[in-house]
């Protein structure tokens, strides 16, 4: 699982040594679990190149069927998309990371480093700082305390996270991805357990003048889609 794990987050094929590097697995040990994966189909080799092989897609369009976020997200997310006509992203926390479950481009350009399946840590941008400002307690300060060694800078971003979860969004421009503005806001399960964020993507310019319209649509949108998922 770990390398499966670590091959999802390279978004390219890797060769043993980076592979090596990043599990901390030893040769020997890499070599025989990447052989037992081969077997199966979970990775595919190609010129001494690893990447996740077809049983790993039949998983992920296995997760698109049932995945329950994404079954109750969509029509809500195809309404935010047609109203606002911006990109539209459904994003989990995994471990450390901000992952992309589904999107919708927008019938305009944008270029956003988010696409379905790619992963960018839990650190910058509105849906990171959503995600990391409604994780459970004890998980956001392991994270913190990874990101921000720094107690100043620590205690900054924990005052950022609890202005987000007093207004219930957060709003971002250019963390990530420069002249992108974007707007992401919490999804629940019964009990109000976090699953994932809504965000809204848009360049700046285009934003600038409608920025209250669209964080109120992505709200509305959000509040219909956790209305779903709270009635199974």
């Amino acid at each position: 699982m770990l390398i499966l794990t670590v091959l999802a987050q390279f978004n390219r094929p890797a060769n043993a040594a980076e592979l090596m590097k990043a599990t901390g697995l030893a040769k020997s040990t890499l070599y025989r679990q990447l052989a037992l994966l081969k077997r199966w189909d979970f990775v595919f080799e190609s010129d001494n190149l690893y990447a996740p092989g077809p049983v790993s897609l039949q998983l992920c369009l296995g997760f698109n069927a049932v995945s329950m976020l994404t079954h109750h997200a969509r029509p809500e997310m195809e309404w935010l998309s047609a109203g606002s006509r911006e990109t539209v992203a459904i994003t989990v926390a995994v471990n450390t990371r901000a992952v992309c479950v589904d999107m919708l481009e927008a019938p305009q350009s944008l270029r956003c480093s988010f696409e379905k399946g790619r992963s960018l840590p839990l650190r910058d941008g509105a849906t990171a700082k959503c995600l990391l400002a409604y994780l459970p307690d004890p998980q956001r300060r392991l994270l913190l305390e990874d990101e921000f060694p720094d107690a100043g800078e620590r205690n900054h971003r924990q005052s950022q996270l609890e202005d987000i979860r007093a207004q219930g969004y957060a709003c971002s421009h250019g963390e990530v991805d420069e002249g992108v503005w974007g707007v992401s806001v919490p999804l629940f399960a019964s009990g109000a357990v976090l699953l994932g964020v809504l965000s809204l993507m848009a360049p700046l310019q285009r934003a600038a003048d409608r920025q209250p319209q669209l964080i109120n649509l992505t709200r509305e949108a959000a509040q219909r889609i956790n209305a779903r998922l709270m009635a199974g």
